[in-house]
């Protein structure tokens, strides 16, 4: 690669109001962490304001909260539309959001407009979680919380809150660190001895993932929150003491993968963003579902930023609705 491509900044081009909120991200990010490997979460509590569940309709949608482990923090947000014509249960969308492992919440504002949008655009019933977050709390804490708000909604599936919600038809999805951990709830769901909930598909939205090796697109487009200096310290940060970055945690496909090829893995729908330094960790993943034998769709948008998602980008974002209900209405029709 020569320098002079190396200095060329690939988000040139992206509009300058998310270029701003990406810098301010970045600049966030990089006050919060310390050398230390502690969080000033103080700080990013100021600049992470909280939505409080609804009861009454805010855009065709309702909400409310489910505590499943009080103790731990743990408890999930639940999202219906009521913009449906017909009395038929909804499918289950069953969301984690991201945060690069250390930043984010269910009640967060940003994630709770996007559960709003995927419950009324998508017509489901969208389980948000809430799972603890590092240095505080390294892995597998995350993913035994996310586990346990599955375990939970299987529990009491036929709870009155939860008649509206169709748990057979269960996708779980995830953006960024939560595309991540949506892939460790799918291999995780088959040990639990589900009743009723069913896992049909996972939807995958530029997942966290990383390695020992740099990437091209890591070098290329590393930058702000997504720096490679910025990323290592997150991992650092979430991993059991003493671990690398190949550990199965970070790099699913790497040295250390777990070998899937004999067990149960939904049918998956990855999306990949030209513009996003993660990029090539989501190529890699998609080709060793594929030579692990599972059946994986990748869409890639060539002008998408990482989160594209969060902050509604178009046109990628209509399309990547259109993508999922697609996908959906496929997973829907093999049911």
């Amino acid at each position: 690669m020569s320098a002079a491509v190396s200095r060329k900044n690939p988000l040139q081009n992206v509009p300058w109001k998310i270029r701003l909120i990406m810098e301010f991200g970045s600049f966030l990010f990089r006050a919060a962490m310390r050398p230390n490997m502690t969080l000033n979460r103080r700080l990013l509590t100021l600049f992470d304001p909280k939505a409080a569940a609804s009861s009454k309709p805010k855009n065709g949608v309702v909400s409310f909260d489910a505590a499943v482990d009080p103790s731990r923090n743990v408890w999930f947000r639940l999202y219906t539309t009521t913009s449906t014509n017909t009395s038929a249960k909804l499918p289950v969308v069953f969301f984690i959001h991201g945060g690069a492992y250390v930043f984010g919440a269910a009640d967060s504002f940003g994630s709770d407009a996007s559960c709003r949008r995927l419950s009324r655009q998508l017509s489901a019933a969208v389980v948000s979680v809430n799972y603890r977050l590092a240095p505080e709390h390294k892995f597998p804490s995350q993913l035994r919380d996310a586990l346990d708000c599955l375990k939970y909604l299987d529990d009491h599936h036929s709870d009155d809150a939860f008649s509206c919600a169709d748990v057979s038809r269960c996708f779980v999805a995830g953006e960024s660190a939560g595309g991540n951990l949506a892939h460790h709830v799918a291999l995780g769901a088959g040990e639990l001895e589900l009743k009723k909930v069913r896992v049909v598909g996972l939807v995958s939205i530029q997942p966290f993932f990383g390695g020992e090796e740099r990437t091209e697109s890591e070098i290329r487009m590393g930058r702000g929150v997504l720096g490679l200096d910025s990323t290592d310290w997150c991992w650092r940060a979430v991993l059991p003491d003493g671990s690398d970055r190949d550990h199965p945690a970070v790099n699913v496909s790497g040295p250390n993968a777990v070998d899937i090829s004999g067990r149960g893995y939904p049918d998956t729908l990855c999306f990949i963003g030209g513009l996003d330094s993660l990029r090539d960790w989501g190529r890699r993943y998609c080709e060793w579902l594929k030579k692990s034998g599972k059946k994986v769709e990748v869409v890639d948008y060539p002008n998408a930023i990482h989160g594209f998602m969060s902050v509604q980008c178009e046109p990628e974002y209509g399309m990547f609705i259109e993508e999922v209900k697609n996908f959906m209405k496929k997973q829907n029709m093999a049911k």
